[in-house]
């Protein structure tokens, strides 16, 4: 009986190393699409607390091309003005690879102030 036994653990030697082969794709598979959805939250804050901040300059009738270009080229904005509201759309597309068809996009809203309806 000891040698058979013998035998049947010489035979497994190996399995942990395959099933951690296969295993290991899939955990970096998992682990890249968590640190990219942290890096696609982490950059929607920062558009939507840019789009807050230039929302309320130009409604002051201000400029807010300085916090814009710190944002980058990658950042598209939309203005929209409706009932005495000024509202800044900022959208980009943070990350590459496989998240890179995933645009993400931050808005705000400020009252005009009288400044701002004369612009």
């Amino acid at each position: 009986m000891g040698a058979r036994s013998r035998g049947l653990v010489g035979d497994e030697r190996g399995t942990v190393t395959a099933e951690f082969a296969i295993v290991l794709p899939a955990v970096v598979a998992v682990l890249g699409l968590v640190i990219g959805g942290v890096a696609l939250s982490a950059h929607r804050i920062t558009l939507v607390s840019a789009s807050a901040e230039v929302a309320r300059l130009e409604a002051r009738g201000e400029t807010a091309e300085q916090r814009l270009a710190e944002l980058g080229t990658g950042v598209v904005v939309s203005r929209s003005q409706r009932d005495g509201l000024h509202c800044v759309e900022l959208a980009s597309r943070p990350v590459g690879g496989v998240l890179s068809s995933i645009a993400v996009r931050g808005s705000s809203c400020a009252a005009l102030s009288d400044a701002g309806e004369r612009r």
